[in-house]
């Protein structure tokens, strides 16, 4: 199977158009945030959302944590698909499903250790789909995504096996690494920021570096 491939942090539509040309599956807006790179003014998000072809899929990350604040998000904004960044409460979980049962819905999973296999069957009846990432939301000032570092993928290939649902990977990945990470985690799909990006802008040759690197692990799993 091919791993989907989403492009977070799209500033602007010429860098969506390039990733998109580039063979991203999705790409990922990111709403405000408490600290990390890549947010974006919900106007710009919502012009980005709006010019996206299918199939091509589009994220909207988000740090409200109430299921009505959240449908509001994504209510200004118009993305296909809604990224709840925060461990949310499971309940506010389920009454953003029945609010939005039109909304496609993926909860990030900050893994910090073995204990993240736990949040599976709290979130797993309410979303479509979660993505693992390296974010610390306990920290003072919280970290939501887009740190740039690695997470124990031991932890992520075990959640991948446990999961009912696809399951995306984020945290430092690059086009040096993506090919180990594909063997290890057997992700549905990918999901990176800074590995493609230079200087803050998104760089067309990382961005083709790392696809080429993902399809290329795909064809030894799938051969091998």
């Amino acid at each position: 199977m091919r791993t989907r491939i989403k492009i977070c942090c799209i500033a602007s539509v010429a860098e969506a158009e390039a990733a998109i040309a580039a063979g991203a599956d999705a790409l990922g807006l990111v709403g405000a945030m408490p600290s990390g790179p890549g947010p974006i003014p919900d106007a710009v998000i919502a012009e980005v959302a709006a010019m996206v072809p299918p199939p091509v899929s589009t994220f909207l990350l988000t740090s409200e944590v109430t299921a009505e604040r959240i449908a509001a998000h994504a209510q200004a904004t118009r993305p296909s698909t809604v990224q709840v960044v925060s461990h949310i409460d499971p309940a506010e979980s389920a009454k953003l499903a029945a609010l939005r049962p039109d909304l496609r819905r993926v909860q990030v999973i900050h893994v910090e250790g073995p204990d993240a296999l736990a949040l599976i069957p709290r979130y797993a009846p309410h979303v479509h789909a979660f993505l693992l990432d390296s974010g610390r939301p306990g920290a003072a000032i919280p970290e939501l995504g887009g740190t740039g570092r690695a997470h124990d993928w031991e932890v992520s290939a075990a959640f991948v096996r446990a999961s009912p649902l696809p399951v995306f990977l984020a945290g430092g990945l690059n086009p040096a690494n993506v090919g180990e990470a594909i063997r290890r985690v057997r992700p549905f799909g990918l999901d990176l920021c800074s590995g493609v990006r230079s200087g803050g802008r998104l760089d067309a040759a990382k961005l083709a570096a790392f696809i080429d690197a993902a399809r290329l692990a795909d064809h030894a799993l799938e051969h091998g």
